[in-house]
């Protein structure tokens, strides 16, 4: 069965790993769009955009990944505004155009959550974004849903990748300038590479039967930041007691971080996609890319 694919945020960190492994399967027809392409705060240029592309969609069936997001956590403390339209409006564009026509695939964050959990998320864990960022992306999960069809919105965190700007690319950086870094030990999640994301989502996408509206993906097991820049340290052969330990409190933001952001994901392989692999498994291949 052949598939065709519109990946917004193909620019992206997430958008040129899904790029990377659509590229493989020459039955398949994938059209990228980035933010030079499609301005996601214009819902005509949105709603055409996805219009003409199903109007030449030859393939059996049409997979739409959105992977676009206003992803500066900060600066939408005072620009909600046009986070909402990116994150919480055009999600919802995206899915009434494709309802009826074909499936979404729509990436959402731990952000949603309140961060307060000592286990892991649910699906139906209670939605309480502590940041504008957060309510921006709840916001883009609700209109996905209101839209029906054929859309799942799949949640994710701490992802980084080749590409774009990410912790680990920022870790590898500062062990070159700096003889120490500090980094908070009272923030725990689940790194997730990009890559292995990407592939999750396409799984998803070749489902035959729809699936779930909601989903979590990420790399499985939980550590803090410290120790996640401990173990990009060491898988790059460098001393990780250079990695001081610190606290949030030390380092304020403009907007909350989650003090906790692990995801259950057991709906994932619940939903009989392929099982998620540890993250220090996946960061020991994805640095040997960088």
């Amino acid at each position: 069965m052949s598939t065709a694919w519109l990946v917004t945020g193909a620019r992206g960190q997430l958008g040129h790993d899904l790029l990377a492994e659509l590229g493989k399967r020459p039955d398949d027809a994938v059209t990228a769009v980035g933010r030079a392409e499609l301005d996601l705060t214009d819902e005509a240029a949105v709603r055409t955009t996805v219009r003409d592309w199903l109007a030449g969609v030859r393939a059996d069936r049409a997979v739409l990944v959105n992977a676009a997001a206003y992803t500066a956590v900060d600066d939408a403390e005072t620009d909600e505004a046009t986070a909402q339209r990116v994150n919480g409006d055009a999600p919802g564009w995206l899915a009434q155009e494709m309802a009826g026509a074909g499936r979404l695939v729509h990436v959402s964050t731990d952000y949603v959550f309140d961060g307060a959990a000592t286990e892991p998320y649910t699906v139906d864990a209670p939605v309480a974004p502590r940041s504008a960022y957060g309510r921006t992306k709840a916001a883009g999960e609700r209109a996905v849903a209101a839209a029906g069809g054929d859309a799942t919105t799949v949640r994710t965190a701490w992802v980084y990748g080749q590409h774009g700007g990410n912790f680990v690319r920022t870790m590898i950086r500062l062990e070159a300038e700096r003889p120490t870094v500090a980094v908070v030990t009272d923030q725990v999640g689940s790194p997730t590479w990009s890559l292995d994301l990407a592939r999750g989502l396409v799984a998803l996408g070749d489902r035959d039967e729809p699936a779930p509206p909601v989903l979590h993906y990420t790399n499985t097991g939980a550590v803090s930041w410290w120790e996640f820049a401990r173990a990009v340290f060491e898988e790059r052969g460098a001393d990780p007691e250079r990695v001081l330990p610190t606290t949030t409190e030390a380092f304020p933001r403009p907007a909350p971080r989650p003090a906790y952001s692990v995801l259950d994901t057991g709906c994932w392989t619940g939903a009989g996609l392929p099982a998620p692999r540890p993250w220090r498994t996946a960061l020991t291949e994805a640095l040997r890319a960088f």
